[in-house]
């Protein structure tokens, strides 16, 4: 146990899950929050000055790729766990699409005891739904919730079968397991490589429609209503989706769904010059697109940001634009994205903006974190809101530096990140 006692003092505290916005000081003994210390613990608390910063729980990224095991080229659960601080979150939940996938309990086994040696932060695994990704066959989906997942999905690729849909989220709800599920329909984007629409004739790209996205998310819709199960959709990027969601959840139906950093800050005509940096899965749309994604993270719609961290190697993204993977890098930029769309551009308060990235994440996947609630664990980061900085790939701690954020300056820095009291990154560096 950490027993350090740690005082943070003169920040601004805000916590969207207590409602509290504030400056003061926030308490940490063994390794949790406290309202208040013993004469004795007074005496040995270390203090963390917080002065023009803001203190707030530690980020939440329920979408995140890690690569391990079997693509440890592109990233390791010690590197993706160290861009995860360096971004200021304390706690991700890695998807199974790893080679083997993880979709058994003794792959989940083996990526739980890499955890335990190599992460700096908070690592909750999910399973496959189906066998091998491969859409045909269920996954065991009670020995893997067994093994310890908090999800299963088959992200990266979507389940086209609609029967083994309904099973899968029929055996998950039985084991109160959420499903997340990549919705896109394969049929529609065969050999797609971006957003179908003015640009994708420009560039002579095969398009993707919207309507890929819009058919499974109504899928998914349907059978949510059918079974009452919990089904998250994850980055979603079309208008159409946004609104069939927001017409389900004024239903009552049990769905939920995340937006990417990037989707909210870029549109398709990004890719005008044929850098493989903005090519991504969904892939980026046009500005009404983005608009409406704003508007339905600002109604309660789409319910957090998740930043979908795709690590690939700098040799795999540079590659004729047909060739090259779909996936971008986003710990280490997620916050200041965020922070730059919604909150500098006045479409939404600090809180709600880092709501967005604590409590609401937390709550899709119904874990106990994203709060600064006395007797919670002390999972916290310190962050300028207003410090502008350059994006630099040679600074990534991920290994991977495929970020459309390359050398642009952004506004809103990490600082400090505590993990259970203990601070694991500081002003640059990671802290083991």
């Amino acid at each position: 146990m950490n027993k350090q006692v740690l005082r943070i003092t003169n920040g601004r505290i805000i916590d969207p899950a207590g409602k509290r916005d504030e400056t003061g000081d926030l308490l940490v003994v063994n390794g949790q929050i406290r309202h208040s210390l013993t004469p004795a613990q007074e005496k040995a608390a270390r203090e963390i000055d917080a002065s023009g910063l803001v203190v707030c729980p530690g980020l939440v990224d329920i979408h995140v790729h890690l690569r391990e095991p079997g693509q440890t080229h592109k990233e390791t659960i010690g590197t993706g766990t160290e861009a995860s601080a360096a971004g200021g979150f304390t706690t991700i939940v890695c998807m199974p699409n790893t080679s083997p996938p993880a979709d058994n309990a003794g792959t989940i086994q083996y990526i739980l005891d890499v955890i335990k040696r190599d992460a700096v932060v908070n690592v909750l695994p999910t399973g496959c739904i189906t066998e091998r990704m491969e859409g045909q066959n269920l996954a065991p989906i009670g020995s893997l919730k067994r093994a310890g997942v908090v999800a299963i999905t088959d992200d990266g690729l979507c389940v086209q079968n609609n029967e083994i849909m309904r099973r899968a989220v029929e055996y998950a709800d039985m084991f109160d397991l959420l499903v997340m599920d990549h919705c896109q329909d394969a049929a529609l984007t065969a050999r797609a490589v971006m957003n179908e629409g003015d640009w994708s004739l420009r560039l002579g790209l095969k398009g993707w429609p919207g309507a890929a996205e819009d058919v499974i998310v109504s899928r998914n819709v349907i059978l949510s209503t059918l079974t009452g199960a919990r089904i998250h959709c994850q980055h979603i990027s079309s208008a159409n989706a946004v609104d069939i969601i927001r017409r389900a959840k004024q239903r009552g139906v049990p769905i939920s769904a995340e937006a990417c950093p990037h989707h909210l800050a870029l549109t398709d005509a990004c890719l005008k010059t044929y850098d493989t940096h903005f090519k991504m899965n969904p892939p980026l749309r046009t500005d009404e697109d983005r608009r409406a994604i704003i508007e339905g993270i600002k109604d309660g719609t789409l319910d957090c940001i998740a930043t979908d961290h795709a690590p690939h190697t700098n040799y795999e993204k540079d590659q004729e634009f047909d060739y090259a993977p779909f996936g971008i890098t986003g710990l280490e930029t997620a916050l200041a994205v965020s922070m730059e769309i919604l909150y500098h551009g006045g479409e939404l308060t600090l809180m709600n903006t880092l709501e967005l990235l604590t409590s609401k994440p937390a709550g899709v996947v119904g874990i106990k974190k994203g709060t600064l609630e006395a007797g919670a664990d002390a999972d916290i980061t310190i962050f300028d809101p207003d410090e502008t900085w350059e994006v630099d790939p040679a600074r990534f701690f991920s290994k991977s530096a495929n970020s459309p954020w390359n050398y642009q300056s952004l506004k809103g820095r990490v600082k400090t990140t505590l993990v259970g009291g203990k601070v694991v990154f500081d002003r640059g560096k990671i802290i083991r």
